[in-house]
């Protein structure tokens, strides 16, 4: 009671309070705002600057497969035998100030723009096997092509041969053209529309069978949990190209034997990484109060267990896409694959094998389409593996 008294009786004068420094005022506050765990998640792959790098490459992949064809005035099997084998850069040999030519190592010779748009095909006047000439006329100039001796030579009717003007790039086709003369560009853009399709069965098949089967594997354990992993062994033992040569006889080739085949057996090493995460998980104490409070056993696993092992589940899917990708194209290269004139990755390496001397670029843009869809997942792929894994947080 005295006290009370006491605080009634004090005069509460503007000089007993004394003013709070801001750095005072600030000390309590939260110093950045919280973040759930796939923001934070984000914020740190966003950090990786090779992820994001991979990321950007997958959607522009995915970009030019979806839009490429329908901006590109030829299709993956228009062909034009007077255009074939054409590379992707060029000599050019000058005539006069607006008469350039082009000469093929078969020997055809071209009519070309100085910036290296092919006009059209040149017939010869006159074909002498015997002493290893062609005469052309080109606008009312003779030009013979002389290719009895190496190197082969363009020569004016005088006899004074035309020297290089200058080496140009396929402004009619950008990659050039392969044997049939389709461009190969086109035919490219189109192994990417068949690569990602794969690539999305695949992320599929694992993250709906392997998952599903995984999960419910460790989650009951036992005997149940042993006899559904020896039917993953028992279907991890069959070799794959086997598989695709059974799957072949009865169905056919193409590329619905792969889809088939990823469809059936590609599952199971993400169902035994689930199986693993799964069993880790089930003795933790949030899955004893589901228990408590009533949940079955598929709201436990769908709601609970599942989720808590996203981080390892999004990032072993996201690293077997590429192996996917360069299954399919493995397949198409032995001829198992796709069937012509579709055009795979795979496909057009193994076309690209008969003259790879002297057309090596119809190797080389399949293989550097491989090359950069591998690396950009395998980057994306590191970059979530950090970025989702708590432990390496900073």
């Amino acid at each position: 009671m005295n006290n009370s008294s006491d605080l009634n009786n004090i005069d509460f004068t503007p000089d007993l309070w004394e003013k709070v420094e801001k750095s005072d005022k600030k000390g309590d506050e939260i110093s950045r705002p919280s973040l759930t765990y796939w923001q934070d998640a984000w914020r740190r792959l966003k950090l990786n600057k090779a992820s994001m790098g991979g990321l950007f490459t997958i959607i522009l992949l995915i970009l030019i497969a979806v839009f490429g064809p329908m901006v590109s005035p030829y299709t993956y099997f228009d062909q034009d035998l007077n255009l074939a084998s054409i590379p992707h850069r060029f000599e050019i040999h000058q005539v006069d100030e607006d008469t350039y030519l082009y000469l093929h190592k078969a020997l055809r010779l071209y009519t070309v723009e100085s910036n290296g748009r092919i006009i059209e095909k040149l017939m010869p006047v006159e074909n002498n096997v015997m002493q290893k000439y062609q005469v052309y006329d080109v606008d009312g100039q003779k030009i013979t092509i002389d290719f009895s001796k190496k190197p082969t030579q363009l020569k004016r009717e005088d006899g004074t041969a035309l020297q290089v003007y200058k080496k140009v790039w396929n402004k009619r086709y950008v990659f050039g053209t392969d044997e049939l003369g389709r461009d190969v560009l086109i035919r490219v853009i189109y192994g990417a529309r068949i690569s990602l399709l794969i690539g999305i069965v695949a992320a599929v098949v694992n993250f709906t069978i392997g998952v599903l089967y995984g999960g419910t594997s460790g989650y009951l354990g036992g005997r149940a949990d042993n006899i559904m992993m020896r039917i993953v062994d028992i279907i991890s033992t069959i070799p794959l190209v086997l598989y695709v040569i059974l799957i072949m006889v009865v169905i056919g080739s193409g590329l619905k034997s792969i889809i088939i085949t990823l469809g059936t057996i590609y599952w199971v090493n993400m169902a035994r990484i689930v199986r693993g995460q799964i069993l880790s998980l089930k003795e933790h104490e949030f899955v004893l109060a589901a228990k408590t409070l009533g949940a079955d056993t598929w709201r436990i696993l769908i709601r609970h267990l599942i989720p808590n092992a996203m981080g390892p589940i999004i990032v072993t899917m996201t690293m077997m896409i590429p192996t996917a990708i360069f299954t399919e194209s493995f397949l198409s290269f032995i001829g198992l694959g796709v069937s012509a004139p579709m055009a795979s990755w795979g496909t057009l390496c193994n076309d690209a094998l008969g003259g790879i001397r002297s057309y090596p670029y119809l190797l080389f843009f399949p293989s550097l389409a491989i090359c950069i869809t591998m690396l950009a997942f395998n980057f994306l792929g590191d970059g979530l593996r950090d970025a989702l894994d708590p432990r390496l947080r900073k």
